[in-house]
């Protein structure tokens, strides 16, 4: 045979090879993957299906992305009961038990997480009315958390090669999101958790651009579907090596290594941010009714102390009074006990919408620091709820509006003026989900001027404060591109993530892949209230350490992205102000139980009144009770490990 490429036969027997070595490696990692809670009846002839066996992808990149499946018995074989486009579930005996004992009455919204993976499985398995990269997707939950993890990968991976436009709407249709990238997101951790698979998904990419009608009919959605190739975990260069970028500032800041993985330094020594959203609310006040005291200011007890820092107790036995085992201990040693190393804190406007110093109490804050080691992420809302901007709440912020613009800048300014200095801040953040509809801005609707504004602001920081690094906070990844594309001088990616206990989502690899900046996670949290249990302390806690592995994960010299930076976790104390009720807001003298926000929630819904590390008991020792939960234990173990 001429020429000096292989031949087509050799070519053939390089692939087999390939796919018979990876077949084997993944049999052997079989070993030490979990132990599964059930096996299927009808597991598929391939570990990992070889698509291109089956069908072709056509258009990659593209809008127009599809997988044309030409052999499609091939494909039900080789990719076994559950995946797409396979359908012997109806043959599987104990499925078929399953669904007699529920008289074919099964509703698959109820398990998501109903306590049986098992049966979690079936009732997803079997949602035909359901759109099938959503099912898909539950269909890989559902089999990750019963140890079926090779048979997860198969169907998170279904679902970026069939169903990449899917998505799933807020059960109120406020919002939805798409199952495709959070599906690549799983593989990735999934891989990089199991190092012994041997396998990564390279080149995988579902590429989103939201349109501002809330339609996912306009949006553009690309495909890169990627392919399974083998990897030495164990060769990987995952420590930091030669520093190739590094923001400016003596005190704080990040520096980039030349593997692109990230750091945060305090002093030039690394700071992983193990922070908390802080306040100190008394039940009974509101913002609402504008009757909510900073919390620097209380000292309802006229000691010459702070309430929440120095004075507060911890109600041990949950009775609701103040025993005489029960000593004063006070949030400040806490908060140290716990491991937190920073709260997070945003500042309001005075009554002309000027920037209001009184808010603040910097003898308690340099206490804090020095006495305690806590950090500050001092945050500015740039618009958000119409702080800082002067704006209409109803028009909401208007970033085409240079009157407004400038105006907010002057409240940033007289903020950053105020505590530049100061050795308790660790850094400057910018706004507050400000693309979210909830903060009254246009942000979402002009996503090219918000980032524009944003590096507006972070250039006029960088000016005034060489020290200290700017981050900006988004809600997941939106507005992620105009960021990448206008906002250059952001040196920090901030994210509230409410995406689920296992994975913190797709957002590592986007902001490596289109912003390349260390990422802060601004909020990660879990309410104590199921609707479909009550109070469950056990699920909050397993929720938040979930997150904070994926934290660690993602660090640097650790397998994942390499750019986390740490994450603060909302909140500390309930706060009973917040439900709303339709137009207007709830009772701040009541623990409203009322579902608020659809999230990826252990019963799909956010709880506002019960996203405390705390509660406030019944409400009668309010601001000074603090009724233990377990998740301030799981956390504290959790930093203590690092």
């Amino acid at each position: 045979m001429k020429g000096r490429g292989p031949s087509k036969l050799r070519k053939s027997f390089v692939v087999l090879f390939f796919l018979c070595c990876f077949s084997f490696a993944l049999t052997r990692a079989a070993f030490t993957l979990p132990k599964s809670d059930f096996e299927l009846a009808f597991p598929g002839t391939e570990a990992i299906v070889n698509y291109k066996k089956y069908g072709v992808f056509v258009n990659s990149g593209t809008e127009k992305y599809a997988y044309k499946i030409l052999d499609k018995e091939g494909l039900k074989k080789a990719a076994g009961e559950g995946i797409y486009p396979n359908t012997s579930i109806f043959s599987d005996p104990i499925f078929r038990k399953f669904k007699t004992d529920r008289k074919n009455k099964i509703n698959p919204w109820d398990y998501v997480d109903s306590g049986s993976a098992q049966n979690d499985f079936y009732a997803w398995a079997q949602a035909s009315e359901f759109d099938k990269g959503v099912k898909l997707f539950y269909v890989g939950e559902a089999l990750r958390k019963a140890g079926l993890i090779k048979e997860a990968l198969k169907a998170y991976y279904a679902v970026v090669v069939h169903f990449p436009r899917s998505v799933i709407w807020a059960q109120d249709g406020s919002f939805y999101w798409y199952v495709a990238p959070e599906a690549i997101a799983r593989i990735r951790k999934i891989c990089a958790t199991y190092p012994e698979l041997g396998i990564q998904l390279q080149g995988a990419l579902a590429e989103v651009e939201k349109n501002p009608k809330n339609n996912p009919k306009l949006d553009k959605v690309r495909t890169w579907p990627g392919k399974f190739v083998s990897a030495n975990w164990s060769r990987k260069n995952t420590g930091p090596s030669e520093v190739t970028k590094t923001s400016s500032g003596k005190k704080v800041k990040v520096v980039k290594y030349d593997n692109r993985f990230w750091k945060l330094l305090v002093d030039g020594k690394p700071f992983v941010v193990k922070g908390v959203t802080y306040s100190c609310t008394t039940v009974g006040e509101s913002p609402h009714a504008f009757t909510l005291r900073p919390w620097m200011r209380l000292d309802d007890n006229r000691n010459g102390k702070n309430d929440g820092m120095f004075d507060s107790w911890v109600d041990q036995n949950k009775n609701n009074r103040k025993d005489r085992s029960e000593s004063v201990i006070g949030d400040a040693v806490l908060l140290e006990n716990m491991g937190a190393n920073a709260i997070r804190v945003y500042h309001n406007v005075d009554e002309r919408g000027n920037y209001n110093p009184g808010e603040y109490d910097k003898e308690l804050m340099r206490t804090l620091n020095k006495e305690h080691g806590i950090y500050f992420i001092m945050g500015d809302f740039l618009g958000a709820y119409t702080v800082g901007s002067n704006a209409n709440w109803e028009a909401g912020t208007d970033y085409t509006d240079s009157g407004q613009r400038e105006q907010m800048l002057g409240v940033l300014k007289d903020m950053v003026m105020d505590h530049k200095d100061e050795p308790y801040v660790l850094m400057w953040l910018l706004g507050n989900e400000n693309q979210h509809p909830h903060t009254h801005t246009n942000a979402n609707e002009h996503p090219k001027e918000y980032a524009e504004f944003v590096n507006e602001a972070a250039k006029m920081i960088h000016a005034l404060d060489p020290d200290h690094p700017v981050a900006v906070c988004n809600l997941n990844a939106s507005g992620l591109m105009e960021l990448a594309k206008y906002a250059p001088d952001v040196d920090i990616y901030g994210a509230n993530v409410y995406s689920g206990a296992y994975s913190m989502g797709s957002v590592w690899h986007l902001v490596k892949f289109y912003y390349d900046k260390p990422l802060l996670f601004t909020e990660m949290g879990c309410d104590a209230y199921r609707k479909d249990r009550g109070v469950d302390e056990d699920a909050q806690a397993k929720y938040l350490i979930a997150n904070w592995k994926d934290i660690k994960l993602n660090m640097a010299g650790s397998l994942g992205e390499g750019n986390a930076i740490g994450g603060v976790v909302f909140e500390w104390m309930d706060e009973w102000w917040k439900s709303s009720k339709g137009n207007s807001w709830g009772d701040p003298d009541d623990h409203n139980t009322q579902a608020d926000v659809p999230s990826g929630m252990p019963d799909s819904w956010i709880h506002e009144e019960w996203l405390g590390i705390f509660g406030q008991g019944n409400g009668s020792q309010s601001h000074f009770l603090r009724e233990p939960r377990k998740v301030y234990e799981a956390i504290r173990k959790a930093w203590a490990g690092d």
